[in-house]
Formats: C-alpha cells, structure tokens, sequence
C-alpha cells in the first residue's frame, strides 16, 4: 500500500483574521491586561485560549464588561445598537472587524437607504448575520438554504436585492441565489461577490485535493462556519470521507484504516502549528511526509483598526 499526504494550500490564517488576533495581542500589550473581547475574537478554540492566558477576557455581551474598560469587537462585525451601547456605557471600543464583513454592512446600508428589502443569505444565530442584519433589521429575510426560497415573501419583489455571509459553501449560494433569481427576476446584486476571497480559495484548494483522496482532515472548531463548510465540500468534490478536529488530539484512528491517500486543510481562523500536528500524527502513523498542493498565493493584508494605530502612535 503506497501511503501519501497531500496539505492543500491557502489554508489557515486570512488577512481578517490575522488582522483580529494581531489586534488583541497589540491591545495587551498597549493597555496591559484585561483587554474584553466581545464574544470570540475568531472562531478558534486554541486562539481563545491563547489569548486568554495573556489577559484577554471573553464575554458574550457588553453588560459583562466594567465601565470605561477596553472592549474589542470581533472579526464578525458588530451591529449599531452594539455600538450605542459601548458608547452610552463609556467603553474604549476597538473595532476588529474584518473589512470585507463592513463592506457588505455598507452594502445593506446602502440598499436599506434606496428602499430596497434585503434577501440575506446566511446561518441563523451567527455573529456575522446577526450584525450585518442589525444594519437594518426591518428590511432583512434571513434565507439559510436554496430549499427555503420557496416561502420567502417580499413586500416588492422589484425593490429587493441579495446579500451573503461572508463565509459559505460557494457553490450552495449560487444555487440559492439561482433560486431567488427564478423567483424574483428583478432580484438586484451586490456590486461585488460577498464570499470572501478566503473561504473562496480554501473550499477551490480542498476540491483539488479531495478528488482522489480516501480521506480528508479539516482543522478547525465547531463553531467555524467556513470550517464546516469546508469537509462539505470535500465531500461533495469526491473525497471518500472527510472529518473536521480541533487539534490531532481529536482524530479517530479508525478513520486510517485501509486509507492511502489523506488530504489536509484548515479554516480560514486556525493557526498552522494545529496543521503541523495532524501531520505529525500522521507520520507517526507511518505516512510520508506531505507534499503541499498550492491552488493560489494570498498576498492581502488589512491595516490594524484606527483606533489602535493612533495609540500605538502616540506610545512610538
């Protein structure tokens, strides 16, 4: 039996969530521990609790955290009554959103403000939705699945437009805005694909090495969309299986049996020294040393938030 790892590659950290931790580990440093974070900074339990041990502090809402204290919001994005909120409870707010989740928070300004009802493809209770639903709460239909267009109902279906979480399976948006479409022909689109070039690459570079593969690993914590999404897909691109771990720790060894060829990949929020010790594991196991499979390079990075850059300036 002739055993090869394949790791597929972009994987791992994006420029919005290196940009989140970074700015976290920067407030730390600035303002000295606690430093609040509402909700997770990204969806990565080993990056929680990273970040814990040096000082941060996670809460679920803004009542948890003292008067006047320092609050980052996460790279989800937050909605404005969030922000009114800090801002009548006088916290120092540092705003850690990924810049590609406020491009489509503007979009649903934008559209709320011409009198257009928003069609928001995404997962219900996730932070992402839940902000960018917030910018206009009266004008937004959640549509979670191209099976729920069916009993979507709209005030004027010639004021309506699409957008999308930032994190989905490419391909069952498409069918689901193909869905709408049929539906709704007047249906307006975004000025720009809402799924960020991220998810996009990950999901393209896991079909490149499912195809052949008995097994596909994904890194990445339950609560990761695009993690989730990702063994969907690998799935869907022909892998025989395909399972999602926090960590090696997490991997059943049964799922090795009589297994050849493994692909490995990681959500877009998870460190690479997570995909170094699956790999370890691997090898342990008596596989080869992997080979990487590189789709695409990613080049992007984002500025720190402005708030942050102006101490950091001010300290020099």
């Amino acid at each position: 039996m002739s055993k090869s790892v394949v790791v597929a590659a972009p994987r791992g950290y994006c420029a919005g969530v290196d940009r989140a931790v970074v700015t976290v580990e920067k407030a730390l440093d600035l303002y000295g521990p606690p430093v609040y974070v509402r909700k997770q900074i990204v969806h990565n339990k080993h990056v929680v609790e990273t970040l814990e041990e040096r000082g941060a502090i996670f809460v679920e809402e803004l009542d948890e955290v003292p008067e006047g204290a320092t609050v980052v919001f996460s790279a989800h994005g937050v909605s404005p009554a969030v922000h009114a909120e800090a801002s009548e409870r006088q916290l120092k707010t540092i705003d850690a959103t990924c810049p590609l989740v406020t491009k489509v928070h503007n979009e649903a300004k934008r559209f709320a403000a011409d009198g257009r009802q928003i069609l928001l493809i995404g997962h219900a209770g996730h932070e992402e939705v839940e902000g960018t639903m917030g910018e206009a709460p009266d004008r937004t239909i959640l549509v979670e699945h191209p099976d729920d267009v069916a009993n979507v109902e709209v005030d004027d279906p010639s004021q309506l437009a699409w957008l999308s979480q930032t994190t989905l399976s490419v391909d069952e948006t498409w069918e689901t805005v193909t869905k709408l479409r049929e539906k709704f022909p007047l249906l307006m689109n975004p000025p720009s694909d809402d799924i960020c070039y991220a998810t996009q690459n990950r999901q393209s570079a896991v079909k490149q090495i499912a195809k052949g593969s008995d097994l596909v690993i994904v890194v990445g914590s339950s609560n990761s969309s695009n993690s989730v999404r990702l063994v969907e897909v690998a799935l869907e691109a022909g892998a025989k299986a395909s399972y999602r771990v926090d960590n090696a720790g997490e991997i059943d060894p049964a799922w090795l049996e009589g297994v050849e060829k493994v692909g490995v990949t990681s959500g877009a929020s998870v460190p690479d020294v997570l995909v170094e010790g699956v790999l370890d594991y691997l090898t342990e196991r008596g596989y080869p040393a992997a080979v990487e499979e590189r789709l695409t390079e990613e080049n992007l990075t984002f500025a720190l938030p402005p708030e942050l850059r102006k101490d950091l300036k001010k300290r020099g």
